[in-house]
Formats: C-alpha cells, structure tokens, sequence
C-alpha cells in the first residue's frame, strides 16, 4: 500500500523564512525520483529549485505560482512505494539519504541508502583550504584525517537544498563528507572546501559519470509575472500599488537599515584616468583574455584596503567594537531585470586582473539569469559601485549595510584639463568615497580616495606598491 507524505517548504539556510514559488516544475500524477527538483521559488536573496527528498507520485500541490508560503508550509504530497525501485536503489528505499532539514530521520524509513558501488572516495584534505579562505578552525575530525571519512549507513544530515543542488551540479557524493556542523551536519563551506580541495590537488570531484553544471533561465509566461513585483488587487483610482517583497523588499529594508544605523559621509575627486585607459589597452593588444576596466578598479581597491585597512570593516554595535577584516571580499552593484544585486567576489585580494575578469562576468551572469545563490549575494566587506555605465558623474551612494564604505565610480568622458602645465583633452572619471564616520576619520578616508586617484592616473603607482 502507498504511503502518503507530505514534502513542506524547508528551511533555505542564510536567516530566510519565506520564499514566493515562482514555477511548478512538476504536475499532480507526475513521478518524481528522490532529489528531484520539484518547484522553483524566489527568495529575498536568490532564486532557488528545492529538491523532493521522497520518490513516489506528486498526489497534491499547495500554493499557485506567485503565491508566498512561509518555511514549514505543505508544498505537495507524493505517493510513495507506487513504483518499483530503481537499480540504483535498495528495494523499499523511499527517502531520500541526504536529508533536508526536518526531513529524512523521522518519516522516511531510517538507515536506508542509495547503493553506489563505483562512486570512488576523495580522500583529499581541506585543512589547508579552510585556512586560506578565512572559514575557521574545523574540528581534526573532519578536516585532519589522512584518508577520507568512512561512509556511514543511514541518513546523510545536509543543512539546506542549496547545499545538494552544490553538491549535484559538481558530481560530489555528500556520503563521502564529515559534516562540521552540529551532529555533523553537513555545510556550504564543507562543500566548498572538497571542491577546492579536489582542484587543488588536480583530481575531479568523484563522480559517476560527465556532468555539466545545470543552468536555468525563467521566461515567465505572456499571463504571468511571477519574477516582477505586482500591483495589488484593488487600489483607489489612479493609483497603482506595487508590493514590497522578494528582491525589491530586501533591499529597501537594506537601505533603511544602512540610512538608520550608519552615520555616513561622502568625499570625492575628479581624476585623470587617460594612462589607467591606456593601460588596459596595451594589456588587452597582447593577447590572453580581455582585462575588465571594473576589474582593473577592483584591484586598485583592494591596494588602497591594504594601505588603508580602517575602510574594509563593520561596526558591532551591540559590543560597541569595530571589527576589522584581513581578507577583502568584494562585492559589486549590478542591475538586473530582477532589480539590484551585489554579488560579492570572495578573496579579491588574492586575485590577479585575469582572474577578477572572469569572476565578475560569471557573477553577472548569474544575476542576469537569477541563478546567484544566498552565499554569493552575502559576506561582502566593502562595495565597488561603477554607476558611471548609466552615463552619470557623480553619485551619494548608501553604504551597503553591514559594510563601512563604498567606493563609486562615474562615466570617464573626454573633458579639459590641465596635463603638464597644458590645456589638453583628457579622459576624466569622477570619483567618490562613502564611508562609515565610525570606522575612521575624514584624513583616513581622503588618503583612501586620494591613493584610488593617484592610481587611476599613474598605474605605475599601483605597481610600485604590490
């Protein structure tokens, strides 16, 4: 006889408590294998497929699209033990082994795994890995064994469907990981840290089989504008009234936070950014991958945060304590049809010109395309804003809260200006610095902007000092 469960909205990790479904990726009588993804939701982060731990066939559906469900609603119930098991699984394995949070230890049948005799072990450590990337101290447990951990039987604790969808889209096996979290729960950093340590190392991530990273696009139907914010149903005439939610929701509660909290000032200067221009150019003449402008800013920042570490930083309020950072992880305003998102590069100091390019694309990428995850729109320590691209000069921009400062950048248009004891034309950028008066004084915050100066119009500065 089926069992009947009901799959609820789990908790998606990063403080999130409600998410709007924005597609349907399965219909009642549909069959379902365990960890597939069912339905597409929009959080106040991110855009996210939420994975069915049960296999079985979809008896109900809760919520139309467009419809906001809190963490712990019912999203659908499947009828399990309606087909065979499959090759791949032990006959009566009805759960899923990777567990969502409250899901898979209670009402799914317990110590009951998918058999997977030709998935290899990675045995490569992370101890190294989880020091350079600023993640903290892992317990010897899990990090400083030579081999890799033993397969346990029974259910595998994984903290949050973006933690699988990780996991599957790089071919990683979540059994072959110690989890680092409580009850060795398994986290986004445990991983990340196998990922880069299998690249570090030269190997792949174990795998049954070639995978390629899935990447999804949502066109929304002609009838349907599940991705945009909606006016309400009835309003007084002439009026039209727009929800505050998902995407736009965070961030103006962002914003409003940032202009409460934050006592922020603005300096700024006119610079000559003619060489940092032709620079570039001889850069991108030589062949190789093309070199950003905005990655070419982004490492002047990141200098000009080494000399000036005050700037990268955020005020603990509570302990009435400034807490000052020794990595720089760099996030960047981006316009997206979805509204504005800040991507953050982690570890932009460690990264050369080259590299800075290709993140920065493949982050806009993912903003464009609404497939940026929660960790990678959080844990920035200071902002790069290049408003310059919608053609304005100068700007007062907010402080992304928690941050302490926020460079932007203007449009670099040919103007007069005095080179050399002569009138001559020259390519001139307005640049401007906000800043948490907190953290620093205005002498701390002019050098700050003044050293962005000197190496927008003299590159070799830059140069000299790395």
């Amino acid at each position: 006889m089926a069992q009947v469960l009901e799959f609820k909205l789990p908790d998606l990790g990063e403080g999130l408590t409600e998410a709007e479904i924005v597609r349907w990726l399965v219909e009642v009588g549909d069959v379902v294998e365990i960890d597939q993804p069912v339905v597409e939701v929009e959080t106040a982060k991110a855009m996210v497929e939420v994975p069915c731990p049960y296999g079985g066939v979809v008896t109900a559906r809760f919520g139309e699209e467009g419809t906001e469900l809190p963490v712990g609603a019912p999203l659908i119930t499947v009828a399990v033990g309606e087909r065979p098991a499959s090759a791949g699984e032990t006959a009566g394995a009805e759960g899923s082994g990777n567990v969502l949070v409250g899901y898979g230890t209670s009402e799914a049948p317990a110590r009951r795994r998918r058999v997977r005799q030709d998935r290899p072990v990675s045995g490569a450590s992370a101890a190294d890995s989880r020091a350079m990337t600023g993640q903290g101290a892992v317990p010897a447990a899990v990090n400083g064994q030579a081999g890799a951990p033993e397969i346990a039987d029974g259910p595998v604790p994984v903290i949050s469907p973006l933690v699988r969808r990780l996991a599957r889209q790089n071919g990683l096996d979540l059994r072959e990981l110690t989890g680092s979290g409580p009850d060795g729960l398994i986290l986004r950093a445990d991983v990340e840290y196998a990922l880069r340590a299998a690249a570090q190392s030269g190997a792949a991530a174990p795998t049954t089989e070639p995978h390629t990273p899935e990447r999804h696009t949502f066109e929304p139907p002609a009838t349907s504008t599940a991705t945009a914010a909606r006016p309400t149903a009835t309003t007084a005439q002439g009026e039209i009234r727009t929800p505050l939610k998902g995407i736009r929701g965070a961030v103006a509660d962002k914003l409003a936070r940032s202009r409460r909290e934050i006592p922020d000032a603005t300096c700024w200067v006119d610079a000559d950014a003619t060489e940092l221009m032709r620079a570039r150019t001889a850069m991108n003449a030589a062949g190789g991958p093309k070199i950003s402008l905005l990655a070419l800013l982004a490492r002047i920042c990141t200098a000009a945060l080494a000399r000036f570490p005050e700037l990268n930083s955020t005020v603990d309020a509570e302990a009435r304590e400034v807490v000052r950072f020794d990595h720089v992880h760099l996030g960047f305003a981006a316009q997206t049809d979805r509204g504005l998102v800040v991507p953050v590069v982690r570890d932009a100091h460690a990264r050369d010109a080259e590299s800075l390019t290709a993140e920065f694309a493949r982050l806009t990428e993912a903003g464009r395309t609404g497939t940026l995850t929660p960790a990678e729109l959080t844990g920035g320590t200071f902002t790069l804003n290049n408003y310059g691209v919608f053609g304005v000069d100068g700007s007062t921009p907010i402080i992304n809260h928690p941050e302490a400062a926020m460079l932007g950048v203007g449009r670099i248009v040919p103007k007069p200006w005095v080179h050399e004891g002569e009138l001559a034309v020259r390519q001139v950028v307005q640049l401007s610095l906000t800043f948490d008066h907190r953290v620093c004084d205005g002498g701390t915050a002019g050098g700050f902007l003044r050293y962005v100066a000197d190496c927008v119009e003299q590159p070799a500065v830059l140069l000299r000092t790395l």
